[in-house]
């Protein structure tokens, strides 16, 4: 259990550096109308508030990968082995739109703006990060 803490702790991160790098991808709440972009960086003192929205997307980011990235990898490997493992970026970018996806019925909302630019980079940023991550003692899978 501690290690998917760790994971979606990650994962938040991850999406942090990315909303920071691409302008197209933006988490915004419910509560608070404005979108938190680039990094996050609003007015007045929610800090908090982005941290926690961070968090939650990557919640929802870890479970979309430990329950249907396995199976679409699976289904797809005809297609990853032809491509010598190119395809798995559009998986994860894929990945990544059906978060956007499942959080639009959140209070929570993750937005990518286009699938092909946004969502393929911040996919590779996200691997990226997640990769050098994975290097902490407490974040490898068992």
């Amino acid at each position: 259990m501690g290690a998917f803490i760790v994971r979606v702790l990650i994962n938040g991160l991850a999406l942090w550096v990315a909303g920071w790098i691409l302008p197209g991808l933006d988490i915004s709440t419910a509560a608070t109308s404005n979108a938190v972009n680039n990094a996050g960086i609003t007015q007045g003192g929610e800090t908090l508030g982005i941290v926690l929205a961070y968090l939650f997307i990557g919640l929802i980011f870890g479970i979309v990968n430990a329950f249907v990235r396995p199976l679409v990898k699976l289904l797809s490997l005809p297609i990853t082995i032809l491509t010598l493992g190119l395809f798995t970026i559009i998986i994860n970018a894929a990945m990544l739109y059906l978060t956007a996806w499942l959080s639009s019925y959140t209070p929570v909302h993750l937005t990518i703006d286009s699938f092909f630019w946004t969502a393929v980079l911040a996919a590779i940023i996200i691997s990226v990060i997640s990769l050098v991550a994975s290097w902490i003692p407490g974040a490898r899978r068992r």
